[in-house]
């Protein structure tokens, strides 16, 4: 069972004369009264009484006072905790004599309990390092982490890329009319010339054709007129005739090929067509790298979706204090929010219950000016106090009916008016059989 004070007797401390104050066991104990009464001296007595030396106040004595500070706290588990004397002696025994020192208080007395600023002003890496120590996760999450922070800086880098890409394809010219690959001007020269030469020799069969059927026609007009040679032109008419029937036979099929005016044309305009082709190849490129990127881009979210579900998996399977409490970006976290975004009443459930885990025989932390919360808070952080079985010892700039003890001038009072902020059930610690040798 954790350790809280049942008692505690404050002489000539600081502002202190007098106080004597019997907190709840569990659940929220407010001091309260007005400034510079000496709420504060109470919980730096405390702290200086179970902490040690290095909690001493720097002028620890009362002003005036010619009695040197007694500080008595009794403890749920029946230790008696003194400083009294010219020196503050420390003095610890438990319930069958037995005599302890500093060791035995630190053995369940958690620093942040009694020094409760030193976690709420530390760094949002140093309060998040703490959870981590405690539940045991910490190396695990920030091997998490910088591989989250490897992919996250890649995929950006990733991202800048194929959005520049995807720009540039997007403003890129591009004519659907234009030939997929860049056209040759030699292979059209060359086509030109072959259609010419082709051209050309049907032309010069045409034209051979066109004599020898002149010739043919002479001679017959010859052969009409000279009966008396009309065997030798008869010889020479059967050859031009065989000449001819041979001529006519190879011009049957020719097919003039078209103009070359379209082969002209391209090769005029050659350059401009493969500037378009070109800015079509250009488009088509830029397109494939953005395409490339963008997946790349893609392959990487989800690697770092399933780094992060790996770090929500570790903490979530995590011995937590408190639940909804979370490390991000090497920051403490509680539903969702940063520290700084956290209320008052927020941050000192957050702060208590890690207090308490680091460790869990201190079942008390001092929670000094307490003004920032109203009534309703106050009751909110009470009856969670008692569910956790914590016990609270708080100062508050006030004399209302929340505080159940008001410092006056250095000095105790019961408020008669208290009403506690919880009806908490009052139960006997138990009280462990100590062994001798602290």
């Amino acid at each position: 069972m954790s350790v809280a004070i049942n008692k505690l007797e404050i002489e000539n401390v600081k502002r202190i004369k007098a106080v004597k104050v019997e907190p709840s066991p569990t659940g929220l104990t407010v001091i309260g009264g007005n400034n510079n009464q000496g709420k504060t001296s109470v919980l730096d007595s405390i702290a200086w009484a179970l902490g040690g030396n290095r909690f001493k106040p720097s002028k620890a004595a009362r002003e005036g006072s010619v009695v040197p500070p007694s500080l008595k706290i009794t403890m749920s588990n029946g230790l008696i905790v003194e400083r009294k004397g010219k020196n503050s002696s420390l003095k610890v025994i438990d319930p069958e004599g037995n005599k302890g020192g500093q060791q035995l208080l630190d053995s369940f007395v958690e620093e942040l309990a009694i020094n409760l600023p030193k976690f709420m002003d530390s760094t949002a890496k140093e309060k998040a390092d703490i959870l981590l120590q405690i539940i045991g996760v910490g190396p695990q999450l920030a091997e998490l982490e910088i591989k989250e922070k490897q992919l996250y800086d890649q995929r950006h880098a990733i991202g800048v890329i194929a959005d520049q890409k995807e720009k540039f394809a997007k403003e890129q010219t591009y004519y659907p009319d234009a030939p997929k690959e860049l056209i040759s001007i030699a292979d059209l020269i060359a086509e030109q010339q072959e259609v010419l030469a082709k051209n050309g020799e049907n032309a010069r069969k045409r034209q051979n054709a066109q004599q020898i059927k002149t010739a043919y026609e002479g001679k017959l007009a010859e052969v009409n007129r000279l009966s008396d040679q009309l065997k030798a032109a008869q010889a020479e008419l059967e050859t031009l005739e065989n000449d001819l029937q041979i001529a006519t036979d190879l011009t049957i099929d020719l097919i003039d090929e078209s103009s070359t005016e379209e082969i002209e044309s391209n090769i005029a305009n050659i350059e401009q067509i493969n500037l378009k082709v070109r800015a079509n190849l250009d488009k088509e490129k830029a397109e494939e790298e953005a395409r490339v990127q963008r997946d790349e881009y893609n392959r990487l979210s989800s690697e770092i979706e399933a780094v992060r579900k790996d770090k929500r998996d570790l903490l979530t399977n995590a011995d937590l204090p408190l639940e909804g409490l979370s490390v991000n970006d090497g920051k403490l976290l509680y539903l969702g929010q940063e520290w700084d975004n956290m209320s008052g009443s927020q941050q000192l459930m957050v702060a208590t219950a890690i207090v308490r885990k680091l460790k869990p025989d201190c079942g008390f932390v001092l929670i000094d000016k307490l003004e920032q919360m109203d009534q309703i808070t106050l009751d909110q952080f009470g009856k969670w106090l008692e569910d956790e079985g914590l016990q609270a010892i708080a100062t508050r700039v006030s004399t209302g009916d929340e505080c159940s003890i008001i410092i006056e001038d250095g000095y105790s009072l019961d408020n008669k008016t208290h009403q506690p902020t919880t009806e908490a059930e009052t139960e006997t610690p138990q009280t462990p059989s100590w062994q001798g040798g602290f």
